[in-house]
């Protein structure tokens, strides 16, 4: 079984939930456009001035992912 992973995107400052919102939009258009899978894209608000964008992706994927679209950091998903 795979590994999955979560790469994630940082944005902080007063608009950073709406930016995040609007970069989910925008990852998902990506996946589409590529074809490829992913398991969840989402945003989590940390705090009023950080918000996230998250994908999880196989480990398999996430070196196409990351070259394109160059996350801040990632996680490994333990669930």
């Amino acid at each position: 079984m795979s590994k999955k992973l979560k790469l994630i995107w940082d944005f902080r400052g007063p608009v950073s939930q709406k930016t995040a919102e609007h970069h989910c939009i925008h990852l998902n258009e990506y996946a589409q456009i590529e074809k490829l899978y992913f398991y969840k894209i989402d945003f989590t608000i940390i705090s009023e001035m950080h918000s996230i964008a998250f994908i999880i992706v196989d480990e398999n994927d996430m070196k196409t992912y990351r070259d394109a679209l160059k996350p801040h950091r990632g996680e490994l998903v333990l669930k």
